[in-house]
């Protein structure tokens, strides 16, 4: 089996039944538990969860300590999800990994997303992380992160409407699905608002997890320096990741070195494409591109998304400010021309047609609307 193979093979499991930790405890237990060989630190939320990661990761990095970091999902290649102390994942263990779960019988067939966290948590084992941080997929009761053994820390970022088919179908449902994923007596820092936060409190308070809601006066929140990841939304991560690494018990000059060095690519990403500023963003949710929209007062957008995203309601927020406007296919199994005109088949084609109206007028390009449509631009914008 080649790396490719493997990941044709990986990204071809659909995960059957209902959504929950059993397919992956299964994975878990077959490969000797290495969920419990590590702590954690399990990132739920809406939106600004693989950012949050970023600075984690980032003072973890800074402080020396042998860490793990899982996102998702990637831009460009697999291995961006799952990332240590030693760098991205060898390809070679993806292989491994592919070739041992294609030839084990199971009960019940795990889908993409649990083989992908069965096979980080194998990987943090084998690489001796002593601190993970870990990002939750969809939700977090019934998301397969939610086998982590040893959870140090929780952080919610925020409750949006997004996955709401998934989660139950209101704003409280979602947030009951995240919070569900609350540790007795572990920690729980929090940015929600309004009924998000108003389900964090019961449930914290039902398991004795003490809350800390994000308050910019309190000390637990501040910042020694500006962040590092652009974007004014930003500002709201590093405090609730400042505030994860005082109670985890991190010096304060690695914490303002985790908020200076983070890096997350694809997250209101400028390049240069023949003279004209392209910025790349990953919004796909309203919240999203609310925060999005008031980054740049106006530009050329080119936009795609995929099917059970709330595309009308992200595109209100980016519209208004929209000098001109191109949809393209996001990636496979993206929507089509049925998102409107002009339509491109191909996102570079529709980057190209814009950087022609843009030179005209001197503003900016924005695309966005999925992180898949980001990594196949990135991918053609980076040497």
């Amino acid at each position: 089996m080649t790396y490719r193979e493997a990941l044709e093979w990986l990204y071809a499991r659909r995960r059957q039944g209902e959504r929950g930790t059993g397919r992956v405890r299964a994975l878990l237990e077959r490969l000797g538990h290495p969920e419990g060989a590590f702590r954690a630190v399990h990132v739920l939320g809406t939106n600004g969860k693989g950012s949050v990661v970023a600075y984690l990761e980032a003072a973890f990095r800074a402080a020396g300590v042998p860490f793990g970091a899982y996102t998702s999902p990637h831009l460009q290649d697999f291995r961006e999800r799952i990332r240590t102390h030693l760098g991205l994942i060898p390809e070679e263990e993806v292989v491994a990994f592919a070739a041992w779960a294609r030839e084990e019988a199971w009960p019940e067939p795990p889908g993409f997303f649990d083989l992908a966290t069965a096979l980080a948590f194998h990987h943090f084992r084998k690489a001796g992380v002593a601190l993970a941080a870990v990002e939750a997929g969809v939700g977090g009761e019934k998301d397969a992160t939610n086998a982590l053994a040893h959870v140090t820390l929780t952080v919610l970022t925020n409750v949006g409407e997004d996955h709401l088919e998934a989660l139950g179908g209101s704003l409280q449902a979602v947030a009951q699905d995240k919070a569900g994923a609350f540790r007795p007596g572990v920690p729980v820092v929090t940015g929600a608002r309004g009924v998000g936060l108003e389900v964090a409190r019961q449930v914290a308070e039902a398991r004795g997890a003490p809350l800390y809601p994000l308050d910019p006066e309190d000390s637990l929140f501040a910042l020694p320096v500006p962040p590092g990841l652009k974007g004014r939304f930003q500002e709201e991560n590093a405090r609730l990741a400042a505030a994860a690494l005082r109670l985890l018990g991190f010096a304060e000059e690695v914490i303002a070195r985790g908020l200076r060095e983070a890096r997350h690519p694809g997250r209101l990403e400028r390049f240069l494409l023949e003279g004209v500023e392209v910025y790349l963003d990953g919004a796909h949710n309203p919240p999203a591109a609310a925060a999005l929209a008031q980054e740049l007062p106006a530009y050329h957008l080119v936009f795609g998304a995929f099917p059970r995203k709330d595309v009308r309601g992200v595109l209100a927020h980016l519209l208004p400010q929209a000098r001109s406007v191109r949809y393209t296919r996001a990636g496979e199994g993206a929507l089509g021309p049925e998102l409107g005109k002009p339509f491109f088949e191909e996102p570079w084609e529709a980057l190209l047609d814009a950087v022609e109206a843009a030179r005209k007028d001197g503003l900016p390009i924005l695309a966005t609307g999925s992180l898949y449509l980001v990594g196949a631009l990135r991918g053609r914008l980076t040497p």
